[in-house]
């Protein structure tokens, strides 16, 4: 949907220092994966990649293909299938900030009658399995072919592969991939946007696009365990070390809302890695996420969270998890269109205050980026 150049209410702008660089074996052993269940296309009104031993229509768009080798993979069992509802609601308009620190301003990358949500498994700031490499997005579990569709307006600044490396390098960990650079900021900063791990893509660098507008076809290039889509939202610089988490800019389907927190140590420094029960009072269903792992990932100015749940029904939650042999319980609700925000500090206890405004801090010039 499109913004129309639409302001966003009351946005604020964050930005924190960048983490640690990757290590080297990174082009090794991978960057990003967990991908999806092997599915065929439903039918939709997007165009398709033509079927093998077809001739595509002319395109000004780049020819990009699969290469001749297959990409590097994690021998790693497929993940069980996270439950995929009947009916959803439809997202809400994009911009939507119904509080001063709120900011969902991206549309989903992909259309609503595929699964648009992402991989529960494998959350931003999350470890991938068997490394000490964090997740700096979101996988969404579509099915091989599913068209990708562009968040929000922009340019096209990078189409191809190599994004990681800044050049053309096939066994690039992000494979076939696209950035956009956005014609709408965030309190005057850029916003970029990362479409990564496709088969085929079907925009040239310099493209005009609009929200909706199909940029490539979900595959499984450069290092992941299958078909999937991985998406970024970097601000500022087009530079892995500025992400924010995704579930923070994508609207939620109506009626329903986002649960963030901050989990703290009694020092005050972050819990990495604890896993957090949130259970609907209403209807009984139960999700997990995991606390951010440390480097790489970066939370948001505000709300400085280390925690993330998007997509819950609104309605009344518990959230819950065991610390040290203690368990600790927090009752809330989840509003519609918004974040409901937490706090827990070991030894003093649960807090649903918001978080005093802050100035924002500077965004860092020493940290590795792709021109403009």
């Amino acid at each position: 949907m499109a913004h129309e150049n639409k302001p966003p209410l009351f946005l604020p702008w964050s930005a924190l220092d960048p983490p640690g660089a990757l290590p080297e074996w990174l082009y090794r052993n991978g960057i990003s994966g967990l991908g999806g269940r092997s599915r065929q296309p439903s039918g939709r009104s997007y165009p398709h990649p033509p079927r093998p031993g077809t001739q595509p229509a002319p395109t000004s768009a780049i020819p990009w293909s699969l290469p001749s080798e297959p990409p590097l993979r994690f021998a790693l069992p497929t993940p069980a299938p996270p439950p995929v509802s009947i009916w959803r609601p439809p997202l809400y308009d994009p911009p939507l900030a119904l509080t001063p620190y709120d900011h969902f301003l991206f549309s989903r990358p992909i259309a609503a009658d595929e699964v648009n949500w992402p991989l529960p498994e494998y959350r931003y700031g999350d470890y991938f399995t068997g490394t000490d490499i964090v997740h700096t997005g979101i996988d969404i579990d579509a099915p091989r072919g599913t068209p990708v569709l562009a968040a929000g307006s922009g340019e096209v600044v990078w189409a191809g592969y190599g994004l990681y490396a800044g050049r053309n390098r096939p066994d690039d960990p992000y494979g076939l991939a696209v950035v956009i650079l956005h014609d709408f900021g965030y309190q005057g900063r850029k916003l970029y946007t990362v479409y990564a791990h496709m088969d085929q893509i079907v925009v040239a660098s310099g493209q005009q696009v609009a929200p909706g507008d199909v940029l490539g076809y979900v595959g499984s290039t450069g290092f992941t365990t299958g078909p999937h889509l991985h998406f970024e939202v970097r601000i500022e610089q087009n530079s892995f070390f500025v992400t924010r988490n995704p579930e923070l800019w994508l609207v939620p389907p109506q009626g329903w809302g986002v649960l963030a927190g901050r989990v703290l140590k009694t020092t005050g420094q972050p819990i990495e890695r604890l896993t957090i029960s949130v259970q609907s009072l209403d209807m009984g269903q139960v999700w997990q996420v995991r606390t951010y792992a440390p480097h790489s990932v970066n939370s948001d100015d505000y709300y400085r969270e280390n925690m993330v749940l998007s997509d819950l029904p609104a309605g009344k939650y518990r959230v819950s998890f065991d610390y040290k042999g203690t368990r600790y319980r927090l009752e809330t609700d989840i509003t519609p269109g918004m974040v409901r925000y937490f706090t827990f500090r070991e030894g003093q206890g649960f807090s649903t205050d918001l978080p005093a405004p802050s100035l924002p801090t500077s965004v860092p010039t020493n940290v590795p980026s792709l021109q403009p």
